[in-house]
């Protein structure tokens, strides 16, 4: 069944048409929900379509590296939880887990996202950001929908007030400085034709995919998998083509500072 709807999709798409009705590149509904976990110092729940990403930003006091003694840290982390599919497993972090988490990470550290210089507190201590990110539901594109969830949710977050080396979680009242926003575009090869956010249908049918992470100026990051290829043509245009959605995908972060 699977290898027939996979057949299915290469042929729609090599006649220029998409299961969804969606042109090539076309995003599918996207909403944003911020606030969603109490106890983070910033959350935000993502949809794009049918995928559905929440992340939360813990902030904690931590001691500063060696290298960077005046810089705090952030640290981006990805969980693909069982109930999103049925193919994820419970257990330790599978490879496409690590991968989604560290592209994700790649993309926001390479695009100084925040500052962090800003994070510094005093001599040896400065403000670690971990931002977990869980997959709730998949139905394709969780790099695209794992970095808007991840940027909302730093975008919402506060910073705890900091007094004599420790960390007061009553009182947030400090935003984060977000210095650049960053967001990823996903593109799926199938056969020939190349469409931007594939869905789970299309996933299973590609032949490559390309992320690319950019702040609406100049590429962040990029990560290609699959053992299929994109010719230099193609990448320069899908580089054109992330840059000028960045627009699109910023406005949804922007609404989610406060």
């Amino acid at each position: 069944m699977e290898i027939i709807k996979s057949d299915y999709i290469r042929e729609m798409v090599a006649k220029g048409e998409r299961e969804d009705k969606r042109g090539a590149m076309d995003y599918r509904n996207i909403e944003i929900k911020t606030g969603v976990i109490d106890h983070a110092e910033g959350s935000a729940q993502v949809d794009v379509g049918n995928t559905r990403v929440l992340a939360g930003a813990k902030i904690v006091v931590d001691e500063v590296h060696s290298d960077t003694p005046d810089q705090g840290n952030i640290v981006v982390s990805a969980e693909l939880l069982p109930l999103a599919a049925a193919e994820y497993e419970a257990g330790p972090p599978s490879p496409e887990a690590i991968e989604l988490a560290r592209v994700v990470d790649r993309g926001i550290r390479a695009g100084n996202c925040i500052k962090l210089e800003d994070l510094f507190l005093e001599e040896g201590k400065a403000w670690t950001v971990y931002v977990d990110v869980y997959v709730l539901n998949y139905d394709g594109n969780l790099f695209d929908a794992s970095t808007l969830a991840a940027m909302a949710a730093i975008a919402n977050s506060r910073l705890p007030a900091y007094k004599d080396g420790i960390a007061d979680y009553k009182e947030r009242n400090t935003p984060i400085n977000v210095n650049n926003i960053v967001a990823s575009c996903t593109f799926a090869k199938i056969g020939n034709a190349i469409v931007l956010d594939p869905s789970g249908v299309e996933e299973s049918a590609m032949d490559a995919r390309l992320t690319i992470a950019t702040d609406g100026k100049t590429v962040r990051a990029m990560q290609k998998g699959l053992k299929g290829s994109f010719t230099l043509k193609e990448i320069e245009e899908l580089v054109d083509a992330a840059i000028e959605k960045h627009k699109e995908l910023a406005k949804h972060i922007e609404k989610a500072k406060r």
